[in-house]
C-alpha cells in the first residue's frame, strides 16, 4: 500500500505489523527521516521524503491508497485522479480524518476555554469545536471525482481524559501555537492551564471524531 503523509508514523506502525508492505510519501524531509528510524525494525515499509503531486514510483498498481488526517492538504485538483491512476484496477482509496468535537452531555471546557482565547488572541475563528452532527464525510467527493466508486463511510467516537500538564503538552504541538510570538503563546497556555487546574480533579475529557471514507477506483 501507499501511505500519503505519514507524519512520525504513528498510523503506519500498526499497519507495519500487520505484515503489509507500504511505501510512505511524507512531504517534510526531516519528518521522513524520522519515520524511517521510527520504522527502520520493518523492512517491508519505504520512506519517501517528496510532495504526493510531484512524486512518481517506478512501479504503480497499488492494492491500497491510505491517508490519516493529511488529505485534504493534497491538491484538490490532482488528489483523486492521482490516486486512483497510482491504484490497480478496483483498489482501495482509505481517507481518515479526525475532529476534535462537541458533544451532547460532554464536556463544556471547549465552550469555556474560547473565554482565554478571546482574551490572548481574539479572532473571528475563535469557537468551539464542532458537534458530530456539524462534520461532513468525502461521499460527495469521491463519487463526484468520477474516479472511483463504491464509497463507504464509518464513524467512530472516543474520548480522552487529559490532566492541565498533558493538555499543555499536546497544545504546544499545534501549528498555531508553534508559529504565533513565544509571549503571547505562554500567556494563552498559562490561562488554559490555570482553568483546568481550578476544576475539580483538574482533568479534561477531549471528545474525538474519526471519519473512515473508503472508496475502490473506478477502473
Amino acid at each position: 500500500m501507499l501511505e500519503i503523509g505519514p507524519g512520525t508514523g504513528q498510523a503506519t506502525l500498526p499497519l507495519a505489523e500487520r505484515g503489509f508492505a507500504i511505501v510512505a510519501v511524507e512531504l517534510g524531509a526531516a519528518l521522513a527521516e524520522l519515520t524511517s528510524r521510527n520504522l527502520s525494525e520493518h523492512p517491508r515499509v519505504e520512506v519517501v521524503a517528496a510532495a504526493f503531486e510531484e512524486w512518481e514510483p517506478e512501479h504503480a498498481g497499488f492494492d491500497a491508497i491510505v491517508s490519516f488526517t493529511a488529505f485534504h492538504w493534497i491538491d484538490s485538483d490532482l488528489k483523486y485522479e492521482k490516486s486512483a491512476r497510482l491504484l490497480r484496477p478496483g483498489g482501495l482509496l482509505a481517507v481518515i480524518e479526525t475532529e476534535h468535537v462537541v458533544v451532547e452531555g460532554g464536556d463544556r471546557f471547549w465552550v469555556e476555554v474560547q473565554a482565554d482565547y478571546d482574551a490572548v488572541v481574539p479572532s473571528p475563528d475563535n469557537r468551539p469545536p464542532p458537534t458530530t452532527e456539524e462534520v461532513g464525510d468525502l461521499r460527495v467527493q469521491m463519487e463526484g471525482s468520477g474516479f472511483f466508486r463504491d464509497v463507504e463511510v464509518r464513524r467512530y467516537r472516543w474520548d480522552v481524559t487529559y490532566g492541565a500538564d498533558e493538555w499543555i503538552d499536546v497544545l504546544r504541538t499545534y501549528s498555531p501555537n508553534l508559529e504565533r510570538d513565544a509571549v503571547t503563546t505562554e500567556r494563552l497556555l498559562d490561562r488554559i492551564h490555570a482553568r483546568i487546574e481550578s476544576r475539580p480533579g483538574g482533568r479534561v475529557t477531549k471528545h474525538y471524531l474519526a471519519t473512515l471514507n473508503v472508496a475502490r477506483a473506478a477502473t
